[in-house]
């Protein structure tokens, strides 16, 4: 399955047949005060880019919490979701190779 978003055509890797549609939320506007999720998803060095990231949501004065995943090949357990959703207004889900 694929969508155009921005001029773009962007494909969905979970081969749902029947996709769940959902609208987006709006961005904040601002960082300062928030508190951010960060998710690795046990990918090599992407606990690297999640430190950065990390360090510049601080510099924007956001609250930070850190989230990891068992293995990349499976989707995130249901009690790590929760988490996440019950502790933070965004999340940012990291891949790297």
């Amino acid at each position: 399955m694929s969508f155009r978003a921005h001029g773009a055509v962007v494909l969905d890797p979970t081969a749902e047949r029947a996709p769940v549609g959902r609208a987006r939320l709006p961005r904040p506007k601002t960082l300062n005060g928030l508190t951010l999720g960060l998710l690795d998803i046990s990918k090599a060095r992407g606990d690297l880019f999640l430190d950065r990231l990390e360090e510049r949501f601080r510099e924007e004065g956001a609250q930070v919490r850190r989230y990891k995943k068992p293995t990349f090949t499976k989707p995130a357990p249901v009690d790590v979701r929760r988490q996440i959703a019950e502790e933070c207004e965004a999340v940012v889900e990291a891949l790297a190779d």
